[in-house]
């Protein structure tokens, strides 16, 4: 499989005081074809107006993965948590047996625009927990989540993986994926070519039964992107 989810085909929803682009099926727009990827379930590019945001509301027995592309997120959570997330942190919250939450826009200004990723756990009705970490702008694929935590990574209750791509301009490399495992690409910035195809912001690309995927940029600015590598 090597299949395209381009950002303009993606469901849409509009309140006023949120504009959000589903690549997967969410709330009220449905597409059998787009119901999720292995154990990833939801990307939702979703931009909040100033000070407005989404009022505290429950989860229960999911992995719910933020990373802010612009402005300052404010989060709140029934565990106690009280956090401010800037652009650029990963933010991973495992709802386990339930927690409550919301998340506003920090500022009274500007606009907020963050990714809001959920990922199906392989352990059931734990304790919540919360995770925030920045891993910087280096270049490469950095890992940002992982199943054991390892390497200062945030970990996640699921046999997946999430990195950090960043290509510099003229830059290459290549993604190895292992037998029976599954990659997932969101493009975030810039243009990225992968094998023959370009991704745009707001792309996604399925990949499984690959051995090697060769990724580069050729364009004159720095491209970012996200890889899961997943069950």
């Amino acid at each position: 499989m090597f299949e395209i989810r381009r950002a303009a085909d993606r469901g849409s929803a509009s309140f006023g005081w949120l504009d959000s682009r589903h690549t997967f099926s969410f709330g009220h727009y449905y597409d059998p074809k787009h119901m999720g990827f292995s154990a990833l379930r939801v990307i939702n590019d979703d931009t909040v107006r100033p000070g407005a945001g989404f009022d505290t509301h429950g989860h229960k027995d999911m992995e719910i993965i933020s990373l802010v592309l612009e402005g300052e997120m404010a989060h709140k959570d029934s565990a106690g948590n009280i956090k401010t997330l800037p652009a650029g942190e990963f933010q991973l919250m495992s709802a386990g047996k339930g927690i409550d939450h919301s998340e506003f826009n920090a500022s009274q200004q500007q606009p907020l625009k963050f990714l809001q990723i959920w990922i199906q756990p392989n352990e059931f009705s734990g304790e919540p927990g919360y995770q925030q970490k920045d891993f910087g702008q280096q270049p490469g694929l950095t890992p940002v989540i992982t199943p054991t935590g390892e390497q200062g990574t945030l970990s996640i209750k699921q046999d997946a993986r999430l990195s950090q791509l960043i290509l510099p301009a003229g830059e290459s490399l290549t993604l190895s994926q292992q037998p029976g495992r599954r990659f997932y690409l969101h493009q975030v910035k810039g243009q990225l070519t992968v094998e023959t195809e370009t991704l745009l912001p707001g792309d996604g690309l399925k990949v499984e039964q690959r051995h090697d995927l060769q990724v580069s940029n050729h364009g004159d600015a720095t491209v970012t992107a996200l890889v899961f590598d997943l069950p």
